[in-house]
């Protein structure tokens, strides 16, 4: 039996495996293999647009170093054998893998032992030429950047030439409590992503979401827009993922969402580019 895997399934259980999960990124696109290190759906966030069910406060379990491994590389032998691609009716032109991405059910940086998860992936991925051909991404909320054993795995990742990817949805305290459940301030989230920089290649990746009908508030685009020139500033960091939802949230706010519109999205990211900004937008 066959199915076809498109960009609006995100599905962790789509291969029929634990830790291994692959996804047609519309920000990567193509293939990205999704690593999931949150198998107990426990995050330290609750963000208001998040796809995973029966989502619970808490951290990632201690990994299973010997399925990951055992998962990764029968997964990467079935992809670069092409039957990967036939089995699950891939179009031939989304038919590479685009990147490696470290994500998942959670927040994976929570994770122990996470820099030898970091180097597990690399070493794999590199005996089977993935690597450096295709991208080593990081996908975090960066709310433990700090810890040094998250700054280790930093390390690791640039290693491998890899890239973070790191959370910024909102610049306000009302906003971060609301869309992602954060009590960590903006300032601390800051000096996170600052932090974040000086070890590997950072990206900010910005979900705006339509919350209540309201739009992109006028208090949320100013703070979003003084702390991202705050963190340029102090750490050249200038790559920006802008972001909207495309699939339906699992969590109790889903009915009070919306897509963002295109002309806010794109005015937002031509004013970040005016700003010095390099912005790329998935709708």
């Amino acid at each position: 039996m066959t199915s076809q895997l498109t960009a609006a399934d995100h599905r962790r259980d789509s291969a029929g495996l634990t830790y291994i999960y692959p996804v047609l990124s519309r920000r990567a696109g193509g293939l990205s293999i999704g690593v999931n290190l949150n198998t107990n759906n426990a995050c330290n966030w609750q963000c208001i647009y998040c796809q995973v069910p029966n989502l619970t406060i808490g951290a990632a379990p201690e990994p299973d170093f010997a399925l990951l491994e055992a998962e990764l590389r029968g997964f990467l032998e079935q992809v670069q054998s092409g039957d990967f691609y036939r089995r699950f009716q891939v179009p031939e032109a989304q038919r590479m893998i685009k990147d490696i991405a470290i994500s998942g059910n959670g927040e994976p940086t929570s994770a122990p032992r996470f820099v030898e998860v970091v180097e597990l992936i690399g070493n794999i991925a590199t005996a089977r030429g993935v690597f450096p051909g295709s991208r080593f991404v990081l996908i975090t909320n960066g709310s433990l950047v700090h810890q040094p054993k998250v700054r280790e795995g930093l390390k690791m990742l640039n290693q491998f030439g890899g890239e973070v990817w790191f959370k910024l949805d909102s610049a306000t305290d009302t906003g971060r409590r609301l869309i992602n459940n954060a009590g960590q301030s903006i300032e601390a989230s800051l000096n996170n992503l600052i932090l974040a920089a000086n070890y590997c290649r950072t990206k900010v990746q910005i979900c705006l979401v339509d919350i209540d009908r309201q739009g992109f508030i006028e208090q949320e685009r100013r703070a979003l827009l003084d702390a991202l020139m705050t963190a340029k500033q102090k750490n050249r960091v200038s790559e920006i993922l802008l972001y909207t939802i495309a699939r339906p949230s699992l969590q109790p706010e889903a009915g009070r969402l919306g897509k963002m519109p295109e002309t806010v999205m794109q005015s937002f990211a031509d004013e970040l580019r005016l700003s010095g900004f390099d912005v790329s937008i998935s709708l």
